[in-house]
């Protein structure tokens, strides 16, 4: 009963064009208002507080303006550089740079907007320079856009764990085999399926031109490394990570000389603006989250789930088909903070490992910045490209079905995620 009501209330504000993140606190109102604590207005924002205020969250804004800062000090072109020296060479040369280069990217931001907005800039105009369709270009940068949130640090996953009562190691080391996965698939897809005899021969580059350009890109590659290794190895809690990335950041475009006062206020202030609509929309959600579970709909729903399905297979083939489908429709973050408390009782009840599922969550919500209407990462590579949308929404359905074939192994290879966290970490 709560939960239709929320659903509807909330697709109506949406509908009626409210921001997502007015619209989740909006639909809570109405919803509390037909429960038993109609005349408890209180417990809402008692209930904000609680979720904006948790301590794993302070990790994002740091790893944030890590990103913002990276672009504004422009780190990504010389990643951009290397990635080129790299695999320019191959068949579908710059093709294979635009994925290489999300892959870096994607161990320093965390964040599938950064990639987009700043490695896209540099992407699409160095692959129509060379005679690459702009919509195949646009669409190339928004489905390689999807490897950075699974690549750690991811924002998703932080956040995950904060729902699932999980660790953020695990989630990371987690999300490295299925961010190679995606970032290959692209890549196979891009020499075989791309008629490269209409595009300039790739240049051959010289082990010195890669080392140069690795050098000069030394202190951003080897970033992620460093991340990942000191929150695995337990030195730091991703928040500590989170601010040493950005110092790191700052520190780096000075050095270079790369960052002007304007450049960094202006990344302070992006940071500052997307993370009060994340701290919104967390704190909305926690206020949702307990009244569903207050009214028992978690436990309801996983019990009518079980009894309609009893092979976890199967459950797992609806679940994917259904987050594909919300993901098309709302955000990744608001998405998975809505439905994470209300899934959680029917995956623990199947035996799906939760690392796992998080995984599934993550990349299956993902999806949906390749896909409209919602199409965050569309709307932004339309704009920074200047491609037309309709040109760019129907480029992209090929590298979808790519996604969707990754989304669906890692979905029934539970190992494709858990290998690396059992190995490194031990069984859980």
């Amino acid at each position: 009963m709560i939960l239709s009501i929320i659903g509807i209330a909330f697709l109506v504000f949406m509908m009626l064009r409210v921001p997502v993140s007015i619209s989740i606190g909006a639909a809570v109102l109405v919803a509390l208002n037909f429960s038993a604590f109609s005349t408890s207005t209180y417990i809402i924002p008692q209930q904000i507080i609680e979720g904006a205020g948790n301590p794993t969250l302070l990790a994002i804004p740091f790893f944030i303006m890590t990103g913002n800062l990276m672009n504004a000090s422009g780190m990504t072109d010389r990643i951009f550089n290397f990635a080129n020296a790299l695999v320019g060479h191959m068949r579908a040369g710059l093709a294979q740079v635009n994925v290489v280069s999300s892959m870096i990217f994607a161990g320093i931001s965390g964040a599938a907007v950064a990639d987009c907005a700043g490695l896209g800039r540099i992407e699409i105009k160095a692959m129509r320079d060379r005679g690459y369709p702009a919509p195949f270009a646009g669409a190339l940068t928004v489905a390689s856009a999807v490897i950075g949130p699974l690549i750690p640090p991811s924002l998703g996953l932080i956040i995950y764990s904060f729902l699932s009562s999980t660790s953020v190691a695990r989630l990371f080391l987690g999300g490295i085999v299925p961010g190679l996965l995606v970032a290959a698939s692209l890549m196979i897809y891009n020499a075989f399926v791309l008629d490269v005899r209409k595009l300039p021969k790739p240049e051959k580059r010289s082990w010195s031109s890669i080392r140069s350009t690795a050098i000069d890109g030394i202190a951003a590659l080897v970033a992620p490394g460093f991340i990942l290794a000191a929150i695995v190895g337990g030195f730091v809690t991703p928040t500590e990570a989170g601010i040493i990335a950005s110092f790191y950041s700052l520190v780096l475009g000075l050095i270079y000389r790369s960052l002007s006062l304007a450049a960094i206020w202006h990344a302070l202030t992006q940071t500052v603006f997307i993370t009060a609509v994340i701290m919104m929309i967390i704190g909305f959600s926690t206020a949702m989250g307990w009244l569903i579970t207050i009214e028992q709909t978690p436990q309801m729903l996983a019990q009518s789930i079980i009894e309609s399905i009893e092979n976890p297979f199967a459950f797992i083939a609806v679940l994917l088909i259904f987050l594909i489908i919300i993901g098309a429709f709302v955000e990744g973050i608001p998405a998975m903070l809505i439905l994470v408390p209300v899934l959680l009782p029917a995956v623990d009840a199947f035996g799906i490992d939760r690392i796992h599922f998080g995984l599934i969550i993550q990349m299956a919500l993902l999806i949906g910045i390749a896909t409209p209407p919602m199409g965050i990462g569309l709307y932004i590579v339309s704009e920074v490209g200047q491609i037309k949308f309709e040109a760019l929404t129907m480029a992209i359905i090929p590298f979808v079905f790519v996604l969707i074939a990754v989304l669906f192994l890692i979905a029934f290879v539970p190992q494709s995620v858990l290998f690396l966290p059992d190995l490194i970490l031990g069984p859980q």
